[in-house]
């Protein structure tokens, strides 16, 4: 997944290909790559929420490096 994607932006593409798959227009082909698209957008999601729960937990517990 590009790191220059923000996370707002990830997200924004999930709910595109949610509505693209959920109107059923797209053919097996490309439900499948949009599936396999937003499977990894999930991942990039979910990877960028841990980091950011960590950062706030190092900063509440005052182990913020500088």
């Amino acid at each position: 997944m590009d790191q220059e994607l923000s996370f707002e932006a990830a997200m924004a593409r999930l709910e595109q290909i949610t509505k693209e798959l959920d109107s059923g227009a797209a053919s097996l082909d490309d439900s499948l790559k949009l599936f396999e698209e937003g499977v990894k957008l999930v991942r990039f999601c979910n990877e960028k929420l841990e980091n950011a729960k960590l950062r706030v937990l190092k900063i509440s517990t005052g182990q913020n490096e500088q």
